[in-house]
Formats: C-alpha cells, sequence, structure tokens
C-alpha cells in the first residue's frame, strides 16, 4: 500500500485490517485479500498465492524436548495458541492414511500473532500460525518447520473486487500493483 500511495500522491487509502471474512459491499471497501476457497459470487477474483496451516518452534526449543514426529506427540510439548489462525484447540491434520484430530492443551493464548512467533522464537513452546507469517523466521533460522507430512492442503490466497477489468483507474492500478508484488512474495507461492 505504501508503494501506491508514493506511486499516486492524490490518493488516499484506508486500510482495514481483520481475520474474519467480510462482505466488501456492505464494508464499503473496494478490494479485500482473501484466504480460503472461495464461494461463488459477484466478486471478482485473482489468484495470488497460496499458504498453509504449519506448526513451529524455536531450534533451541527442539534441543532441550525434541522433536514431534507424529501430531500425537504434541501433548507431550508446550503449545502456544495463535487464536487468530488457530482458534481451537483441536489441530487437524492430513496423513496418507486419512485426517488426523489432535487436542492441544496450550499453556499460552495469544490474540496476536506476532506475539505467538515472539514467544515460540524464545523457546516457550509450538505454535501453528499460517506459513506467509513465519517465513522471514523460517529464513533467518529463528524457527523450524515440522510435521511437515502431516500438513493439510494449501489454501489459496485472492485479491477479490467488485468491477472486473472496468474498475475506476485508481482500484485497477492498486489490484495491478499488489497481484505482481503478491506473486513475486516467496510466502505465498
Amino acid at each position: 500500500m505504501t508503494e501506491y500511495l508514493e506511486q499516486n500522491p492524490a490518493v488516499e487509502v484506508r486500510a482495514i485490517f481483520y481475520d474474519r471474512v467480510g462482505n466488501i459491499l456492505d464494508e464499503g471497501l473496494d478490494v479485500a485479500i482473501r484466504i480460503g476457497h472461495l464461494k461463488d459470487s459477484s466478486l471478482y477474483a485473482t489468484k495470488v498465492g497460496s499458504t498453509q496451516r504449519i506448526v513451529c518452534g524455536s531450534p533451541g526449543y527442539f534441543d532441550k524436548h525434541g522433536v514431534p514426529e507424529h501430531p500425537e506427540d504434541l501433548a507431550n510439548h508446550e503449545i502456544i495458541l495463535a487464536s487468530t489462525v488457530e482458534p481451537s484447540t483441536t489441530w487437524r491434520f492430513e496423513s496418507p492414511t486419512g485426517k488426523i484430530s489432535v487436542k492441544v492443551s496450550p499453556r499460552l493464548y495469544c490474540s496476536q500473532n506476532g506475539a505467538a512467533i515472539e514467544a515460540a522464537r524464545q523457546g516457550f513452546g509450538i505454535t501453528r500460525l499460517m506459513s506467509y507469517q513465519v517465513g522471514d523466521e523460517f529464513q533467518k533460522g529463528s524457527l523450524k518447520r515440522i510435521l511437515q507430512d502431516f500438513e493439510a492442503e494449501a489454501l489459496p490466497v485472492n485479491i477479490i473486487h467488485l468491477e472486473g477489468r472496468r474498475a475506476n483507474a485508481k482500484i485497477r492500478s492498486f489490484i495491478d500493483l499488489a497481484v505482481a508484488r503478491l506473486k513475486a512474495n516467496p510466502h505465498i507461492n
């Protein structure tokens, strides 16, 4: 958004961030980014990538407590619940033999993903977040991804809007920039 604003000094942007599916028409929004499968609607969508729920912790935590080999092993570990990503204490996984549901017992509940990431980085325990939220941490080596063989299918990331190619020039130019930047983002592709 800031890149768009720098390129368009006469434009103002009202950015709203929330972790729920809103109705862009009712809320007066021009553009939204949605994670997940879209229902049929009158909205236009451009897929820009995908993301998935991943389980991770710090290398220091795993050195001290071991690395879970199976989702059921999470019962023996400290859990940090990032409630915006995983509001339930039942985490669902997939395997070649079918779906697996594991009841976790969090010691720390975080309403902000950043707090869950920081607690995990500090070695407090294991958390589950969206892959794009911790991609930088993986690159730095401060968090390690685990249980990859049990991850559910990736969720699509789409830019949605109402007016298709007929959108006014400001909206269309923002969509074009957002599509280019998000498709180039290695954490959602």
